[in-house]
């Protein structure tokens, strides 16, 4: 009952958002003295509606097996499985690049176990790079703090950061900016293009243990300032920004990674608290929102995750919170999902539900053939489809990934070949 009369006020208010008034104020960062660097002379400014154009113009030309695919990002472990679902893998191995070829993903994700020297990485992106007809988002988690699969690793010679926690204790929003354009400076020189940062979530509950330190406090408008702070950081050198984990889980006392999580927020609470930081990080430029799998019973009147969740993707955040660029869900392969949904169930229902990326299925081949299988048997999903490619290819051009040229270029060439469906998979990001 809820859920239908969120939907209906939301319908009849048209475009002004009817809860949090008007977007809130951010701090911009006074740029002009700065030098310019290499990374940020070569992005081409281009609007957010010129990019949907030139997408939707380039998506003509796109087979449903290569739409299907930018929909997919992917560890490693799914694109060559032969030695197990968690292995090492720090080479671009044939495997992989058949599947790269054959699936038109939209892209990958690397850990720490995938980078172990700065020659060795840049070498592996820029084979899986070259495997790819569209180029890939190449992601990682580095947030600072514990959750910094580079800056860990002391033979990449990156900057390390305190938790999220320790600056929100000792530093300001400018410390916060400085961080972002370095993490992004640094990640950006190894060929890395998506930041799974930064952490928006607001720490209300001190039994959270899969947040913890790497939120940036409990007082919301703080931690507002510091996400806005850090996502002008990662625009300032073209590197996409990603808000998680949507709704908000700082209020959890369990975690995601292991079972089944259902807050006890209202929607009051929610817009009082929890989406304070990511409204300020969507007016700051934000590329990604990520989506937990957490549920929000009190809401959606239902255990359904958030990254399932119609209400939460569609009725909320895009439409109360306005966010019109790419919903990512967090990892499929974690347990509060792998428990009660096949790979399939899951990267379907998340995909209905308004998730424009499907981040790490357990399976691939078989999220893939599902999501796949849905569309061509649902005209409404065909559109859905369009409207998430759109976006997807928009985000790549406003970041540099994927040039007017590049798209050009393969206009005027000859398609991939597609194969029938998917290759042999299986991963976990935070």
């Amino acid at each position: 009952m809820f859920a239908l009369c969120m939907a209906f006020l939301l319908v009849f208010t048209g475009c002004t958002n009817p809860f949090t008034g008007n977007r809130p104020e951010i701090k911009t960062y006074d740029t002009s003295s700065e030098a310019t660097s290499e990374q940020e002379e070569e992005i081409e400014e281009i609007s957010w509606e010129d990019a949907l154009l030139i997408a939707t113009d380039y998506m003509r030309d796109m087979t449903q097996e290569e739409k299907v695919g930018q929909l997919f990002i992917v560890n490693l472990e799914q694109l060559d499985n032969s030695k197990g679902d968690y292995y090492e893998l720090q080479k671009c191995t044939k495997k992989m690049k058949a599947a790269i070829s054959k699936y038109h993903i939209g892209g990958v994700i690397l850990f720490s176990r995938n980078i172990a020297k700065r020659k060795q990485t840049k070498k592996l992106i820029n084979k899986l790079q070259g495997a790819s007809t569209l180029p890939l988002f190449v992601s990682v988690d580095e947030e600072g703090g514990r959750v910094a699969r580079i800056g860990s690793n002391e033979k990449m010679g990156t900057t390390q950061f305190p938790s999220a926690e320790e600056i929100g204790e000792t530093q300001d929003d400018t410390y916060v900016y400085e961080m972002g354009k370095t993490i992004g400076t640094e990640i950006g020189e190894l060929g890395f293009n998506v930041d799974f940062a930064p952490v928006a979530d607001v720490k209300t509950s001190e039994l959270n243990e899969e947040i913890g330190d790497r939120s940036f406090g409990s007082d919301a408008d703080k931690v507002a300032d510091y996400v806005s702070a850090f996502v002008q950081g990662l625009n300032k050198v073209g590197i996409v920004s990603t808000l998680k984990h949507f709704p908000g889980q700082g209020s959890s006392d369990g975690d995601t990674h292991k079972d089944s999580v259902d807050i006890d927020s209202s929607i009051a609470r929610l817009r009082n608290t929890d989406f304070i930081p990511f409204e300020a990080g969507i007016e700051a430029g934000a590329d990604f929102v990520m989506v937990s799998h957490i549920s929000v019973s009190k809401v959606t009147e239902t255990s359904v995750p958030a990254s399932m969740s119609e209400l939460i993707m569609q009725t909320i955040l895009r439409g109360e919170l306005g966010f019109e660029k790419v919903i990512i869900t967090d990892a499929l392969d974690m347990s509060s999902i792998t428990n009660s949904y096949t790979s399939a169930e899951a990267a379907v229902g998340a995909f209905k539900a308004g998730a424009d990326i499907i981040l790490m299925p357990q399976n691939f081949e078989e999220a893939y053939q599902g999501v796949f299988d849905a569309v061509e048997e649902d005209e409404a999903l065909q559109q859905q489809l369009e409207d998430s490619v759109r976006r997807i290819l928009a985000v790549k051009l406003q970041k540099g990934i994927l040039t007017r040229e590049q798209l050009l270029q393969e206009e005027t060439s000859s398609p991939a070949p597609t194969g029938d469906a998917a290759p042999e998979t299986s991963a976990d990001s935070e």
